[in-house]
């Protein structure tokens, strides 16, 4: 186990160190120094990525979050062959290779460009985007519908509140840690993306990934080195925020579930009633 993390981390470990080094070189150490830090504040490319990737990742992430909550709610309410069916249809992009999906996508926009006034740019990378953030969010928030208890939404509906109500102040609030769950996996899998972005963003548009691998392609700047470890340390904190929650979540659960499993607790929800 300690091997394999050392093949994986050490790479890593290793640019996160040069990102500091006050020369250009990547096998000599020539002393600590933040001016790779303050160069890659001030190259306005990467700034401008940067900008476009976060903005299309939080406007995905919102939007895949809501239609994948509708959905995962959806895929609840159906008997159990068509749900079968319907997840199955949705593991398809997760299961999918990346390339396939890219390019597939790509060949749908230049199709719907001859009928539709739109090219290739920021609008058809945000649509790439909230296809592939989806099925991720549904697959959040069905464990959380499942552990719901079928009937509070009907008893909801018989103290008088509307269908709408009742989902918002009851149903809501049960399955929220999913829904950020979701929203968190959305959100850190389109900063990531790089292979689909490619072939849908078009020639005016670029994400942080594709202006790395432009500059890769040139000569290796220590500015990469830089910028490798900032989205390294936020995608980092990202999966430990994850994590955390649901760590919490496992225990609270787990806390109720022994109150109720204790000896004297029917006896006080009988002295309650």
């Amino acid at each position: 186990m300690g091997l394999v993390f050392l093949f994986l981390y050490a790479p890593i470990f290793v640019l996160i160190v040069f990102s500091f080094n006050a020369t250009k070189s990547r096998t000599v150490w020539g002393g600590f120094s933040l001016d790779w830090y303050a160069k890659l504040f001030q190259n306005t490319q990467i700034m401008g990525a940067l900008y476009t990737t976060l903005l299309v990742s939080v406007i995905a992430a919102a939007i895949a979050t809501i239609a994948g909550t509708a959905a995962a709610i959806g895929f609840y309410s159906m008997k159990r062959r068509p749900r079968t069916l319907c997840l199955s249809v949705n593991n398809i992009p997760m299961t999918n290779a990346d390339i396939v999906t890219g390019v597939s996508l790509m060949l749908l926009f230049v199709f719907a460009g001859r009928f539709l006034p739109f090219k290739q740019g920021f609008a058809t990378l945000l649509i790439a985007h909230i296809t592939f953030d989806i099925p991720y969010v549904i697959l959040s928030v069905l464990p959380k519908l499942r552990q719901l208890d079928a009937n509070i939404y009907e008893a909801a509906q018989d103290l008088g509140a509307t269908g709408f109500l009742a989902f918002r102040k009851v149903v809501l609030p049960e399955i929220m840690p999913g829904v950020l769950n979701g929203m968190l996996i959305a959100f850190t899998m389109s900063i990531d993306d790089f292979v689909i972005s490619y072939f849908t963003a078009g020639s005016q548009t670029s994400t942080l990934a594709m202006v790395i691998y432009s500059m890769t392609r040139r000569k290796i700047s220590p500015e990469i080195n830089a910028l490798s470890t900032l989205m390294f340390l936020v995608v980092l904190a990202l999966l430990l925020v994850i994590n955390i929650r649901q760590a919490n979540q496992d225990k609270a659960a787990k806390k109720k579930a022994d109150k109720l499993a204790a000896p004297g607790s029917a006896a006080l929800l009988d002295t309650q009633k």
